[in-house]
């Protein structure tokens, strides 16, 4: 499988495709419904931030106690379920004058479960075009999701000017709606993956043995940490060009799907572990210019050339994948998703509170040289040549747990 047309003929792929794209849409236009709404109640920009992107903090929560579930349920159910959950949680968010702690409980509360739905919708992808065709189909499932944030912001903004934000969370919704419906009936029935019964010490269990080994651990450290910093930079666009924020996140958008392009479509499989670490660097170099503040044409040039190192998270997924029983796959790739998200949000944070000491173009600068730094520490650990690997499925006793 090498072309984006294969792929999308493979059986169940298309429904996968598509029930990701409308969640991920769904998602972005409730997310700045609510953003809007809570705004508007309390006047607070944190609380704001925090109804936007506060679920991503329960996404570690939910990497301890609840990732064992992602290879032990029926994928086809799960996915619906998980949609069908956040259809109703969502439509919870419209009632009127709903307090605001309870908006951020029903927040976090969906940050939680969705921290499962990662490991199942990515473990079902190895499980539709097997390993090789792995890289591939996340590629175009990440170009999928960064079209749908961009139609789902401008949509969503649009929608705002005409409607109240109770009426586009309902919109958003219906949208989740439609995303379980398409899962329900586009993919196909399929036993889990492990066997046993989910639960917090299964998780654990599952944890330590994936972190547990040194070339996986190196992995998810690559994974997580260089591209949280880089997200911290992009939190400060908004304080660096207030009036023009936009352009640099269609800057940053762009080039984030062409560096998913160029892997999944274009790099051979011999160029993807020698490129890993050049193109981590490339994630962040570009943002050192930042602290000379250069004008807004060059600084959305910067961004587009920096979010092409994006890709690197393709290219180490890849080798996750290579390094991973099948019956660890969906819980590995939860693992991924939940810890990608939770060192997002905490990126974001980081990054401002150095704003508040510093400009913010110093500011994405110093967590550029952050990122640089543990970049050039992994590239010795990614140059270890894989070996087998142990069978890390659960004992007996852990299948009764």
């Amino acid at each position: 499988m090498r072309t984006y047309r294969e792929l999308l003929r493979a059986p169940e792929f298309p429904a996968l495709f598509a029930t990701m794209s409308v969640q991920v849409a769904a998602q972005t236009v409730s997310g700045i419904a609510l953003a809007t709404l809570v705004y508007g109640a309390t006047g607070s920009a944190l609380l704001s931030a925090l109804s936007m992107f506060g679920a991503s903090f329960a996404q570690v929560v939910g990497a301890a106690t609840l990732l064992s579930a992602a290879d032990r349920l029926p994928p086809r159910a799960a996915l619906a379920g998980l949609a069908l959950f956040t259809a109703l949680t969502t439509a919870l968010l419209a009632v009127p004058a709903l307090p605001i702690g309870a908006v951020l409980g029903v927040v976090l509360l969906q940050g939680l479960v969705a921290s499962i739905g990662g490991g199942v919708r990515f473990g079902l992808l190895s499980d539709i075009v097997a390993a090789e065709g792995y890289l591939l189909g996340r590629s175009l499932l990440n170009m999928s999701v960064g079209a749908m944030q961009i139609a789902g912001f401008a949509g969503g903004g649009l929608l705002l000017a005409v409607a109240s934000p109770s009426a586009v969370l309902l919109g958003g919704a219906g949208l989740s709606l439609l995303a379980a419906a398409v899962a329900r009936f586009g993919l196909a029935a399929r036993p889990p993956r492990a066997a046993g019964r989910a639960s917090v010490r299964a998780t654990w269990r599952g944890n330590r043995a994936l972190l547990g080994d040194p070339a996986r651990r190196a992995v998810y450290i690559g994974l997580w940490v260089p591209n949280g910093l880089i997200v911290g930079c992009e939190a400060l666009f908004v304080p660096y060009s207030p009036h023009a924020a936009g352009a640099l996140f269609v800057a940053a958008a762009l080039g984030m799907l062409a560096g998913d392009a160029v892997a999944g479509r274009v790099l051979p499989a011999r160029w993807r572990r020698p490129l890993t670490s050049p193109v981590q660097l490339l994630l962040a170099v570009p943002y050192l210019a930042f602290a000379l503040h250069p004008p807004l044409w060059a600084a959305a040039g910067l961004a587009a050339v920096a979010s092409v190192g994006y890709c690197g998270s393709l290219l180490l997924q890849d080798r996750l994948v290579e390094l991973t029983p099948p019956e660890l796959r969906g819980h590995s790739l939860g693992l991924h998703s939940s810890g990608m998200f939770t060192m997002q949000a905490v990126g974001a944070t980081l990054a401002g509170a150095v704003a508040q000491f510093l400009a913010p173009g110093p500011a994405m600068a110093v967590m550029a040289v952050a990122s640089i730094t543990v970049s050039v520490l992994l590239v010795r650990p990614f140059r270890a040549p894989v070996g087998t690997r142990p069978a890390v499925s659960p004992s007996p006793a852990a299948s009764r747990t």
